[in-house]
């Protein structure tokens, strides 16, 4: 059974091969570098789930595979929950994670260590042929420090120390970032929904 991944980040498709590995599920996670290109459509929602499930219909559309597509972000109390769903392009240009990290940092640098609390939030949307479609969320709590540190993990990681841990998320190894991040707790939401609605047809 092919199950489509509406992403080009890689580390977003290992992640998911992981946990859906875990939960002992016979799929194979494909892609949109494995299938035809389109033009993608942008993901004008004002919610992570919203743009979820934009990216999940246009691919069910484009490729007729039941495709799972996900909308993650950060979220800076201090910032009145922004950069929230602009978090991938915070810095004006889509995916440049130090210019968005480094953005984040500057506008938090006179802020007090006592305020500096975040959160990352994942919606995570599966969409079938058939029209059905089914959501998930996960949230992961923490904080932001100062200056980043650690090489794992991506986009804001390196700046994030999740609550009761004194290192990032990005010096977290991947089994104990999969365990606590927002991600993770979503994708494994997934991987039961697509036990349940799409093996199980």
């Amino acid at each position: 059974m092919k199950l489509l991944l509406a992403t080009r980040n890689e580390k977003k498709l290992v992640e998911l091969r992981r946990i859906l590995a875990a939960a002992a599920l016979d799929v194979e996670l494909i892609g949109l570098d494995d299938v035809p290109s389109y033009v993608e459509v942008p993901e004008s929602g004002l919610t992570f789930e919203a743009n979820a499930l934009i990216k999940a219909r246009e691919a069910v559309a484009r490729t007729g595979l039941p495709t799972v597509a996900d909308d993650s972000g950060l979220t800076v109390d201090a910032l009145n929950g922004m950069p929230g769903v602009f978090s991938a392009r915070w810095a004006g240009r889509h995916g440049d994670d130090v210019a968005n990290l480094e953005l984040v940092l500057a506008q938090l640098s006179d802020v007090d260590d006592l305020h500096r609390g975040a959160r990352f939030v994942c919606a995570a949307a599966l969409v079938l042929p058939s029209g059905e479609e089914y959501t998930v969320s996960g949230e992961m709590p923490g904080r932001l420090i100062r200056a980043p540190r650690g090489s794992g993990g991506f986009g804001y990681d390196p700046i994030f120390e999740p609550d009761g841990y004194t290192r990032t998320s990005a010096e977290l190894d991947p089994a104990e970032k999969d365990a606590i991040s927002h991600r993770g707790k979503a994708f494994r939401d997934l991987a039961e929904l697509i036990r349940t609605h799409v093996l199980a047809v």
